[in-house]
């Protein structure tokens, strides 16, 4: 099979290599999945750069999620047959024809569904699902915040919001303020002409009940600033230590210092909570968990309740070119590398 590896850290252009390798053999509890389409996420980004430290060394597969069909079953998984068309978190592997998954990371799609859509439901779905429905509990006129409200997580998040009944504040670049309309944020922000703490406090409608956050820093901070009393802030990455196209570490520092210096008494004190959220720990550890987010997500896209975007599809060896488009923050949904 043909499968892109990561050589070298740092410039897309140097950092990828296909190459052959053989088809991986399904161990008990696993599936290896035929792959379609391969899916693209931030992580693989930081991953990149060499600033996610659980990815593995170099020459390493990275990738979280793939979707295809299923291609060989390993022992004591139930539920599947050779050819059923499948979506699948992958522990890294995801950048290739073939990859295997845990049985509990693997769901089964809707005949016809979009191979390359349905990408979207597994890191990104997974994610915004376990955010908004296992790690709190959206209700009718709830005030939510979604940063990054654009992008895979962030849309879906939106979605999902929305079909609780709440009042959406997303955060977007001025080129996607539209798309934040059309998929049903009320309040759209354009992050590069307003400060979204200033915008929210001038309406004068009072603070956030959620804020779901991927940006980390000093968006962090504010959004911290911004939580009702009863309010939760969900946080889920950090997108600000990526500068352009060059790894600051100084910057990567200041991110650090930048989330600002809390206590559980002052949380306390207004019944606050902050909840960190790494979709690889619940899949490690709580797999039971993670299939029922799995199975939830893909029935709530089966139900058109999700409606995953889909920016750009890319051919697999143009892998550098769709790394530099994420990289680019031009992208709104999902970006994809084909193996057809």
């Amino acid at each position: 099979m043909k499968a892109i590896y990561i050589t070298r850290y740092g410039d897309s252009n140097k950092a990828f290599e296909m190459r052959k390798t053989e088809i991986p053999t399904p161990r008990p509890g696993e599936i290896c999945i035929k792959a379609i389409s391969s899916g693209l996420n931030f992580a693989d980004v930081v991953a990149r750069r060499g600033l996610y430290p659980e990815a593995p060394k170099n020459p390493a597969i990275i990738g979280y999620d793939v979707a295809g069909t299923v291609h060989a079953i390993g022992a004591g998984v139930d539920g599947y047959s050779v050819g059923d068309p499948v979506v699948a978190l992958t522990r890294f592997g995801g950048y290739a024809e073939y990859a295997i998954a845990m049985a509990e990371g693997v769901s089964r799609l809707p005949d016809g569904y979009d191979y390359h859509r349905a990408t979207a439901l597994a890191t990104q779905g997974c994610t915004a699902y376990y955010c908004a429905e296992e790690c709190v509990s959206l209700h009718p006129g709830d005030r939510v915040l979604v940063q990054a409200a654009a992008g895979g997580v962030g849309s879906l998040l939106t979605q999902i919001a929305k079909h609780r009944g709440c009042t959406v504040y997303g955060t977007a670049s001025s080129s996607k303020q539209d798309y934040l309309r059309q998929n049903g944020v009320d309040h759209p922000i354009d992050y590069t002409k307003q400060d979204f703490k200033k915008y929210i406090e001038a309406q004068g409608q009072g603070g956030i009940d959620v804020v779901f956050d991927s940006i980390g820093g000093r968006s962090f901070g504010k959004g911290m600033k911004l939580l009702n009393p009863v309010g939760r802030m969900v946080s889920f990455g950090a997108a600000s230590q990526i500068n352009g196209d060059k790894t600051n570490k100084l910057k990567a520092a200041g991110v650090v210092f930048g989330f600002g210096l809390f206590t559980p008494i002052a949380l306390l004190m207004e019944s606050r909570s902050v909840i960190t959220v790494n979709m690889l720990k619940v899949a490690d550890h709580r797999p039971q968990v993670f299939k029922h987010v799995m199975d939830q997500t893909v029935k709530l896209a089966k139900e058109g309740i999700l409606r995953p975007e889909l920016s750009k599809t890319f051919a697999a060896v143009d892998i550098a070119a769709a790394h530099d488009y994420l990289e680019s923050r031009q992208s709104i949904g999902k970006v994809t590398i084909s193996w057809e």
